[in-house]
């Protein structure tokens, strides 16, 4: 059993490699808050309500077969629903532990191609009721960023409105001797997102049956480390609005943003499940490049088909935004998750997904322009980085223990 459940992930971690080199790039990270964080506590309550509603309506029928052969029998209004009480998956307590790592595809040059640094999930909820839990969780993205290391990009010196030489990324000499750069823009981010799940049931004689929706307050937190930062850190020199524009320190991939998602089903079967999510968004502070704080408007899909009651596979696009402080105005992504879940044993798991998707609304990609300050900078390669939009493929693969979304403590 364990071995067949093997050979169907390393089949499908296959079949997503080759995908992964025909895809567009994945972009800064805040779609995964929704594809890690936000969905799956919401999606769990709702396919648990909507198990619940199955199961009370087959066990009515079986009870009122039970009664008379031909006759239904109708329950009293003031008789309570038949079923289990209807509750979010696991005990009062839930949690979630994993280790993942993943290998970055796309437009990345050869410089620093590999397996990246692993990164860790952790998740802790509490069950306040059968329709209320709070949840805080923490999961680390790995990737490497595209456009830093190959193409050529003007370079402006202070003082100078037009450029005064060009940078060859990919570390050649098509700029001239001296004017190649390879940078390690190998990037973790870490998310901290604290959230709450509360389930409605809307009831109407209009709808087939109760619907189920989740309201998610959030709080997102996130911060990073980039591999050439001096401080081991994501504080890295960035310019924006060339060739006037200042040249700053300070941590590029570090934001806050405030969120309200509010997803619902449209479609569940026994092997089959939907739901689409809206989430009005804003950053908490600008910071950097940012212009404006107006509410954004992410919107996430989700898919899931489960052939078995071990293996989930599961579809994600996404148009997402993203605000940093290296953005003048928010980044708008189209992104997509696909992946594959399979169950090893009762506790475990492990999961590989291919995460891609672009920036509609900026670009080019990566570095656009340099800028120094002084000579002695060029010569460091300590100048400002002007960056267009940034975008990153990966193919993440997933150890944990308990589910990939939330299990009983």
């Amino acid at each position: 059993m364990l071995g067949r459940s093997f050979g169907a992930v390393f089949a499908a971690v296959a079949a997503l490699t080759v995908i992964a080199s025909a895809l567009p790039a994945l972009a800064d990270g805040t779609e995964n808050v929704y594809q890690q964080s936000i969905l799956p506590g919401a999606n769990t309550a709702i396919k648990n309500f909507l198990d619940q509603q199955q199961a009370a309506r087959e066990k009515a029928r079986r009870q009122a077969s039970a009664t008379s052969p031909n006759v239904a029998q109708v329950p009293p209004v003031s008789q309570q629903p038949i079923g289990p009480v209807i509750a979010l998956p696991g005990e009062r307590f839930t949690y979630t532990a994993a280790l993942s790592a993943a290998n970055p595809y796309g437009n990345i040059g050869s410089y620093g191609k590999g397996w990246l640094m692993g990164g860790t999930d952790l998740s802790v909820g509490y069950h306040f009721n059968w329709s209320t839990r709070l949840i805080v969780s923490m999961f680390q993205l790995q990737h490497w960023p595209e456009g830093f290391n190959s193409g050529l990009v003007p370079v402006y010196l202070a003082g100078f409105r037009n450029p005064v030489g060009c940078a060859d990324l990919s570390d050649g000499t098509a700029c001239g001797p001296g004017t190649g750069r390879n940078i390690n823009v190998a990037t973790k981010d870490t998310f901290g997102v604290f959230m709450l799940n509360k389930l409605f049931v809307i009831k109407s004689d209009k709808l087939p049956g109760p619907l189920p929706i989740v309201i998610t307050p959030t709080y997102v937190a996130r911060g990073g480390l980039i591999a050439f930062a001096p401080g081991n850190n994501d504080v890295v020199p960035f310019t924006y609005n060339l060739p006037d524009g200042p040249v700053e320190n300070i941590p590029v991939r570090t934001a806050q943003y405030y969120a309200v998602a509010i997803t619902l089903p449209f479609l569940k079967t026994p092997k089959m499940f939907a739901t689409f999510t809206v989430a009005p968004q804003w950053i908490v502070h600008t910071a950097g490049a940012n212009v404006g704080n107006s509410m954004q408007l992410p919107q996430v899909l989700y898919l899931e088909y489960t052939p078995t009651h071990t293996t989930t596979l599961f579809f994600e696009p996404q148009s997402a935004r993203d605000y940093l402080p290296t953005d003048p105005y928010p980044e708008h992504l189209f992104a997509y998750f696909l992946g594959v879940s399979q169950r090893l044993t009762k506790y475990s798991f492990v999961q590989a997904v291919l995460n891609s998707g672009g920036v509609t609304n900026q670009g080019p990609d990566g570095i656009v322009g340099i800028k120094c300050l002084t000579a002695q900078q060029a010569i460091n390669n300590a100048c400002g980085l002007a960056i267009g939009g940034l975008k990153a493929t990966q193919l993440q693969l997933e150890f944990g223990i308990g589910s990939p979304n939330v299990f009983p403590l």
